[in-house]
């Protein structure tokens, strides 16, 4: 009889918690545990939160009302809530929901397996703490089988911003980067089972400072790395990019030419209330600046509109500085208090003026990524194919801007790389033909 017990773990929010995932799901292997992929029949279900949304706390109390049922068929499933809202809740789980039986936070994951001990052992489990040591330096190495082309990993983790509207340096901490050999070990072994692409995470990835490394340093390091094709980061803070920064996507080829810029407003006076520690103007430029090094780079950015204080003229800075950059992509979200950050306290604009100016903001980005998009029409792209389509013959893959690109082509392998020639444009992807060898 087998001694495996099964995994199901629900991601939510950020490309850092796949990451988070995956390294939880290692570090619980060595315990025994399978991962699955769904909560019906699993010995244990942890959920790996994100608090940036409206009502994050809320939604997970939901999720967790669901595994009554099953924690009524089987006593001996164990549910746990990993992440932020762990993080911000902590032992407040517990009370709401009496069927968790953990709470961990980001920074605590190598101590999974001492707290599925406890929980095994019948007791409640909690660990929100900030270390001293690394999780880093503590968490199993990533396994050895073959896996996709493009992955993530984390380098940096924390904020030291302190955004008014940001829970992030109260989630996961001051900002803390990774040694940079640890990170080009560890990039190495992904490539050596197959990865390609590799996407550098961080709440301020640009940063990095391991070992008194700039993250331009350690980009060009990774580009060395045989194999490995294509390098990504995010996310970005405008006052972080650095001049050698913007020179390498300048001149290393590894780098890709997408950059996810933040601003979140066009306004001098939101982005003061904001904390942003930069002007309109001061982002402007450097996107001139950036430009400059790289002229087909494709920017994206985040937006929150509705932030307390905001009036008509703030938002319609906002607008022009979105026609000025002309973004490729965005996201774009209307202003929700997250408690325990300085907005919180501040008047609300009004709901029906946020959605209004919301609905404008989102034309204009949508148009925007739709002209962009229409533009590339024609020409050639490199994509990395990642999966299957669901139409027969069909594949999926990633070009160099992060377009999803569907191409007609069998023949193609999952991890090569094609030149493709684009032949039409549909709302969030592009369609592409094989170029004749």
């Amino acid at each position: 009889m087998s001694n495996t017990k099964k995994l199901f773990i629900k991601t939510y929010g950020c490309q850092m918690n796949v990451y988070d995932s995956e390294r939880m799901a290692e570090a619980l292997g060595g315990s025994g545990y399978e991962q699955v992929n769904t909560p019906e029949g699993a010995d244990m279900i942890l959920l790996n939160t994100c608090h940036i949304r409206e009502k994050a706390a809320e939604k997970i109390y939901s999720e967790l009302g669901r595994y009554k049922g099953l924690k009524a068929e089987n006593p001996d499933l164990k549910v746990g809530v990993a992440g932020c809202v762990a993080q911000a809740e902590g032992a407040e789980i517990i009370r709401r929901q009496p069927l968790v039986d953990l709470v961990v936070g980001p920074q605590a994951y190598h101590r999974l397996p001492d707290l599925m001990q406890k929980v095994d052992e019948g007791q409640k489990a909690l660990d929100t703490d900030f270390p001293l040591e690394s999780k880093f330096d503590k968490l199993p190495a990533r396994p050895l089988p073959k896996r996709a082309p493009a992955a993530f990993l984390t380098v940096q983790e924390g904020c030291d911003k302190f955004c008014a509207f940001c829970v992030v340096p109260y989630t996961r901490g001051a900002e803390v980067s990774r040694p940079p050999q640890r990170i080009i070990r560890e990039a190495r072994d992904l490539v050596d089972r197959g990865v390609r692409e590799i996407n550098l995470l961080g709440q301020n990835v640009n940063a990095y400072n391991g070992e008194d490394w700039t993250l331009a340093q350690l980009i060009w390091a990774l580009s060395e790395i045989d194999g490995l094709d294509r390098i990504r980061f995010t996310t970005s803070h405008p006052n972080d990019m650095s001049d050698d920064l913007i020179e390498a996507h300048g001149s290393c080829d590894k780098l890709m030419p997408y950059l996810h810029l933040p601003v979140q407003s066009g306004s001098d006076k939101v982005l003061k209330g904001m904390n942003r520690q930069h002007t309109a103007e001061q982002y402007l430029r450097l996107i001139e600046r950036i430009r400059a090094a790289r002229p087909d780079i494709l920017i994206s950015g985040d937006f929150i509109v509705g932030f307390p204080g905001e009036e008509d003229a703030d938002f319609e800075d906002t607008m022009e500085l979105v026609r000025q950059v002309r973004y490729g992509q965005a996201y774009s979200f209307k202003y929700s208090a997250r408690p325990g950050t300085p907005a919180a306290e501040r008047a609300f604009v009004a709901a029906e003026v946020a959605d209004e100016r919301l609905q404008r903001l989102q034309a204009l980005l949508t148009q925007q990524q739709r002209e962009l998009q229409q533009a590339m029409v024609g020409q050639q792209v490199d994509v990395l194919i990642e999966k299957k389509g669901r139409q027969e013959g069909q594949m999926i893959g990633k070009s160099q801007h992060l377009h999803a690109v569907h191409i007609n082509a069998p023949h193609m392998q999952i991890g090569e790389i094609h030149r493709v020639l684009v032949t039409d444009s549909k709302a969030n992807s592009l369609g592409a033909v094989p170029i004749a060898s």
